[in-house]
């Protein structure tokens, strides 16, 4: 299985359903493919303003929601377990700004690394 197409996006704070709408519009800009997005239980993934904003581009999102806390299935868990453990381990900023700067980068370094990717979906054991 060839693994690409990982794509983030970094906020201060909760997420909300707007910004979910947001990143959902950016992604089917960038990628101008179907898309399928597996995705955890979070509320604003599950709000109806984002359930009418899937259901107006005429399938080109398809959504699947992962079950309620099993973030052992989670692939995106373990891609921030492996920032936390390796990427950022003993990384101490002095600043929110500069955390946000350094992980925005790693990530894009993951992004090109699908050994990386492909790890964390085959700890997920999802495939």
């Amino acid at each position: 299985m060839h693994f690409n197409g990982v794509c983030f996006r970094l906020h201060d704070g909760a997420i909300a359903k707007e910004q979910v709408v947001e990143s959902l519009k950016a992604l089917l800009a960038h990628w101008r493919r179907p898309l399928l997005i597996l995705w955890d239980s979070l509320p604003a993934h599950r709000s109806k303003l984002v359930r009418n904003y899937v259901a107006s581009t005429a399938g080109r999102i398809k959504l699947h929601f992962l079950p309620g806390y099993a973030p052992d299935l989670n692939p995106v868990e373990f891609l921030w377990a492996w920032l936390k453990r390796h990427a950022l381990a003993n990384y101490c900023p002095d600043t929110f700004a500069e955390l946000r700067h350094t992980a925005r980068g790693k990530l894009k370094s993951a992004q090109q690394r699908s050994m990386i990717i492909a790890a964390c979906w085959k700890q997920a054991e999802l495939f």
